[in-house]
Formats: structure tokens, sequence, C-alpha cells
């Protein structure tokens, strides 16, 4: 019997994701036909946390489905889907491309703000270009209904006291 404390069976970055999501992860389904693009960018020189300030949809507190658009040999989408699972990003195939390229997307679901933006467009990146291919841009997909706090407009009271 070993003398590890309780929860760091778990792996690092889950426990790191942990300590900074305080356990809450993102539950926004990958194919909710509601979603719909509050975000984007295919710009590279422009910044997340531009491309987000412009972004008028966007609820920065609510989940997103962050798109990321590569294009990729296709004869490395097999070592790409593993390496961006490690991540929890899912590997699709939009188009195949000629010369033997495919345009793909990889997708996440998670709360979205500039730096974790900037960083996850680095990385993709990043991968792109060690596997020979391009990331192009990216998207964020939110759904279309909105976090209440259940407290809607103040009703009109009478005079009686009734609600009008």
């Amino acid at each position: 019997m070993t003398n590890t404390p309780k929860g760091w069976d778990m792996g690092f970055r889950d426990r790191v994701r942990t300590l900074f999501t305080s356990g809450k992860q993102a539950e926004t389904a990958l194919d909710d036909p509601s979603l719909t693009v509050v975000a984007a960018s295919f710009d590279h020189a422009e910044a997340a946390s531009a491309a987000l300030a412009r972004a008028s949809a966007w609820r920065p507190t609510e989940p997103v489905v962050l798109r990321h658009y590569l294009t990729l040999p296709q004869d490395r989408l097999a070592e790409a889907a593993g390496l961006i699972a490690q991540d929890g990003y899912e590997l699709r195939e939009n188009t195949p491309e000629d010369g033997g390229f495919a345009r793909v997307f990889a997708l996440r679901a998670q709360v979205l703000d500039a730096l974790r933006c900037a960083q996850e467009r680095s990385r993709m990146a990043s991968l792109a270009q060690r596997l020979g291919g391009e990331a192009t841009g990216w998207d964020a997909m939110q759904t279309g209904e909105r976090e209440t706090d259940n407290i809607g407009a103040p009703a009109q009271v009478s005079r009686e006291g009734r609600r009008a």
C-alpha cells in the first residue's frame, strides 16, 4: 500500500486543469445543432484578444466549442489525431485537397478567454508546422441558449398591488 495522497492518481494535466477550473468542465457538445459562430480569426497577425473584443455575441463565462482550421498531409492525420487527443481535442476531416493534403478541424469544448485562445492557436500552429501543414484560423461557437439568473424584468404593479 502506498501513501499517495487522495486525488494524486489522476494525471498531472487533470490536476492542473482542476486547480484552474474549480473542477468544472465545459459541457457543450461538439455536435450540438444550436451552435453558432460567435468569434473567429483567420488573420495570423490579429491577436486573439482583438478577435474576442470585437465578438459582440460571445459570452465569456459560458463554454464554447473552439474549432481550429488546419491543412495537414493526409498521411499524418492519424498522428495529428493522437497528439491533439491528449489535450481533449477531436480531429475531424473536412475535405481532401489535391497534393496529398486534407482540411481538418480540431475541436474542443472549453471556457475561453484571450490567453487560452492565444495559447491554443499557438499550439495548433506549432502542431501543423511539425506535421508539414498549416493552421489557417479558428472560430468559437456557442449555443443559442444563454444562461440566466432567473430574474426577469420587474413586472409592472398597479396601485392596487396587482401585476399589470
